[in-house]
C-alpha cells in the first residue's frame, strides 16, 4: 500500500477519489451494517425494559461510536488502529452475553462489565505479536469460515422479512427479496466500471423503491426521530459485578479471535497478502479502547463487521477515503437521529436479498484462509471438529439445554466463539507434523 494522497484509485488504500464514485460505494458499506447495529440496543432495550428515551439514546451511541470505531481502524492514532479498509461497530455477537448481564445487573451493569472487557481486549492485542503463533491461518481461517456460516441464516430470515415480523415468509418479502438479488447479479455481472462495483447499492436503491410501492416501508420512525441529540458521560451509570466482568471478559477475548479473522480475510481477499503484526495489534488495541470508552457514554462493544469485509472481498475497493465516509455518515446518522432513521426504514427483505452473497463470499475467504496451511491430518481435524461441533450445536441448541447458563451464553447463541475455542485448543494440544512428516510415518509402518 503505497502512500499517495494524489492517487483516485479506489483500489488504493492512501487514495481520495472523485465524491461522485466514492459516494455510492461508500452507502452500501453504510446499507450493509447499520441494521445490525441499531438492533443490538433494540434488542437489549428489550430484556431490560428501557425507557423509548433510552432506547433512542442507546441507538444514538451505537451509530456514534461505530463511526469513531471505523475512522479510528482506518486513520489510526499511534499504534491504536489497524489502519486498513474495515468497518468497525457495535458487535452483534455480543447480543447473548449482553442480554444476560442486563437482565440480571441492567444496563449499568454491561457498561461496568464492559469497560473490564475493552482492557483485556487491548491486553490482548498488546501482547498479540508474542501470540501470534497460536493463531495460524488453519486458525484464522476456520473462524472466518464458521463467520460466513453463520451468517446465512441471518440473510434467510432477512428475505422472509425479518424474525418477528407480521408477515414473515410471505411470498411479497421473497419476490422483493429475489428481484434486489436479481438486480445485486445483473450488476456485478453484466455491467461494467464503478457501476458494477456498486452493485450491491444498486440492488438495495431498487428494492426500496420496489417496497414503497408494495406499501411495505414505515416511515413512523422517521416522524418519531429529532433532529439533533447529543451523548452524555455516565448517564445509564455504570456497576461492577464479578459474574458479569467474567462473561464479558471471555466473550471480549473471544470476540478477539474473530477480529482476527476479520482483519486476515481483508488484508488476504483485499490487498492479496497476510496481515502484518503491527496491523493485527493496531486493530486489537483499537478495538479494545473503543468498547472501553464506548461503555463511558452508553455505546455496547464494538467489533469488525464480518458483512462489509465480504463487501472488501466482492469489489476489492479497498480507499479508506471511501470507508472514511462511511463512518461520517455514522456519526452523523448518530448526532442527527432523523438522517439515521432513514436507513432503519429499509425492509429486512431487501437487506436480505443484497447480502446473501456477501455472506457467501466471507465463507469463501475463510477456505483461502485454511488452504494456505498445508491441508495435513492434523489441520484438517481442527478444521473439520471445529466445524462440526460449532455449526452443529448452533443447528441444535436443544443438544446443551441442561448446561450451566452462563456456558449457554458463551457457546450456544454463537458458533464463530466455540469454533474459535476449539481451533484454538486443538491448535495447541495436536502435534505439529508436516505432510511429509505424515509419509514418512507410513514408510515406516510398511518397512
Amino acid at each position: 500500500m503505497k502512500k499517495n494522497i494524489q492517487n483516485s484509485s479506489i483500489f488504493e488504500f492512501y487514495s481520495r477519489p472523485p465524491l461522485s464514485k466514492a459516494l455510492p460505494l461508500s452507502l452500501q458499506h453504510i446499507l450493509a451494517m447499520i441494521v445490525g447495529t441499531v438492533t443490538v440496543p433494540i434488542i437489549v432495550c428489550g430484556v431490560v425494559d428501557a425507557s423509548l428515551e433510552q432506547k433512542m439514546t442507546l441507538i444514538q451511541c451505537a451509530l456514534i461510536f461505530s463511526g469513531i470505531s471505523t475512522l479510528l481502524q482506518l486513520y489510526s492514532i499511534g499504534k491504536i488502529g489497524a489502519k486498513l479498509p474495515v468497518i468497525f461497530g457495535v458487535g452483534f455477537a455480543y447480543v447473548p452475553t449482553l442480554t444476560a448481564i442486563g437482565a440480571k445487573y441492567g444496563i449499568s451493569g454491561i457498561l461496568g462489565a464492559q469497560l473490564i472487557g475493552g482492557i483485556s481486549m487491548i491486553i490482548v492485542g498488546m501482547f498479540i505479536k508474542k501470540i501470534r503463533r497460536l493463531f495460524p491461518p488453519v486458525v484464522a481461517g476456520t473462524v472466518v469460515l464458521v463467520i460466513g456460516l453463520s451468517l446465512y441464516d441471518i440473510a434467510i430470515n432477512y428475505m422472509a422479512g425479518g424474525i418477528g415480523s407480521i408477515n414473515y415468509g410471505s411470498t411479497k418479502n421473497w419476490l422483493i427479496g429475489f428481484i434486489t438479488l436479481l438486480v445485486v447479479l445483473i450488476v456485478s455481472q453484466f455491467c461494467k466500471g464503478y457501476l458494477k462495483l456498486a452493485s450491491i447499492f444498486c440492488g438495495i436503491l431498487v428494492g426500496y423503491l420496489i417496497s414503497i410501492l408494495f406499501g411495505i416501508v414505515d416511515f413512523s420512525p422517521i416522524k418519531e426521530a429529532s433532529w439533533f441529540a447529543f451523548a452524555k458521560p455516565f448517564e445509564f451509570g455504570m456497576d461492577f459485578n464479578a459474574s458479569a466482568i467474567i462473561s464479558m471478559v471471555i466473550i471480549c477475548v473471544v470476540n478477539s479471535v474473530q477480529t482476527i479473522g476479520d482483519l486476515s480475510a481483508t488484508t488476504m481477499a483485499g490487498l492479496n497478502r497476510e496481515i502484518t503484526d503491527d496491523e493485527l495489534s493496531g486493530g486489537l488495541i483499537g478495538n479494545g479502547v473503543c468498547t472501553l470508552i464506548s461503555s463511558i457514554f452508553g455505546a455496547f462493544p464494538t467489533s469488525s463487521f464480518s458483512q462489509n469485509v465480504g463487501i472488501v472481498a466482492m469489489t476489492k475497493v479497498i480507499s479508506r477515503y471511501i470507508l472514511g465516509l462511511a463512518a461520517l455518515f455514522l456519526l452523523l446518522a448518530g448526532f442527527i437521529p432523523k438522517f439515521g432513521a432513514i436507513m432503519t426504514t429499509i425492509p429486512y427483505c431487501v437487506l436480505g436479498g443484497a447480502t446473501i452473497t456477501v455472506f457467501g463470499m466471507i465463507t469463501l475467504t475463510g477456505i483461502k484462509l485454511i488452504i494456505k496451511d498445508e491441508l495435513s491430518t492434523r489441520n484438517t481435524t481442527i478444521v473439520s471438529l471445529a466445524l462440526a461441533l460449532s455449526m452443529g450445536i448452533y443447528l441444535v441448541p436443544n443438544s446443551i439445554s441442561q448446561f450451566p447458563n452462563w456456558l449457554i451464553s458463551i457457546i450456544g447463541d454463537s458458533p464463530v466463539i466455540l469454533a474459535a475455542i476449539i481451533a484454538f485448543t486443538l491448535n495447541i494440544i495436536l502435534p505439529n507434523k508436516s505432510l511429509k512428516d505424515e509419509d514418512n510415518e507410513r514408510e515406516n509402518i510398511d518397512k
